[in-house]
């Protein structure tokens, strides 16, 4: 990444405060600025304001779930576009390819590879990157 590049945005949601901070610390080791989210509609406030590239969402969370999130996301004609990434510990046979038809561009599975977790973010980022 040169130094007039600016760092990649990323934007968790997830309901588990300890998951945020592991995650966080990860990826701002990694250069990357990131903000958090503990539910949907703090989420949507948090997509507003810091416009992330890339959402890890949490599939499992309080009141609005992140399918249906991620569908909100993706039904608004205005929304800039970002890559969103279940972030679950769901693993069961389909539960990918649901989330795929949910809107998400791809999968990460908790718990997280610390070693490769930047890199598999930051594969994941929309290619503007």
């Amino acid at each position: 990444m040169s130094s007039t590049a600016t760092p990649p945005r990323i934007l968790i949601v997830d309901d588990n405060e300890l998951n945020i901070e592991m995650v966080t610390f990860v990826l701002s080791q990694a250069g990357m600025d990131v903000a958090a989210a503990l539910d949907a509609p703090a989420a949507l406030e948090q997509v507003q304001r810091f416009a992330p590239d890339l959402i890890l969402m949490d599939m499992q969370l309080p009141g609005l779930d992140g399918m249906a999130l991620t569908r909100q996301l993706r039904s608004r004609p205005s929304a800039r576009p970002m890559a969103i990434v279940a972030f679950t510990a769901y693993a069961m046979t389909g539960d990918k390819e649901k989330f795929l038809a949910a809107g998400c561009d791809g999968y990460i599975a908790k718990p997280i590879n610390v070693s490769t977790f930047a890199a598999d973010v930051h594969a994941l980022l929309p290619a503007a990157q």
